[in-house]
């Protein structure tokens, strides 16, 4: 996951991703899973197991929108 400004990478750099995570919640992220599928969205919480929560997220397929909330 990354933030969509960069202002975050130097907690990042200092701190645990538990640590990343809870600085970026209510920002715009970028998800990337394993297939390759995108989201892009608000973080809206997250919990102790790195589980996450997005809102207002779109699903990106090669670069484009194919779903939307």
């Amino acid at each position: 996951m990354s933030a969509a400004n960069g202002s975050e990478n130097a907690a990042a750099a200092s701190g645990s991703p538990s640590d990343f995570l809870k600085n970026v919640v209510g920002h715009q992220v970028i998800v990337r899973l394993n297939s390759g599928v995108d989201y892009r969205g608000t973080l809206s919480c997250l919990d102790g197991y790195m589980n996450i929560a997005l809102e207002q997220t779109e699903e990106l397929v090669n670069g484009e929108v194919k779903n939307s909330s």
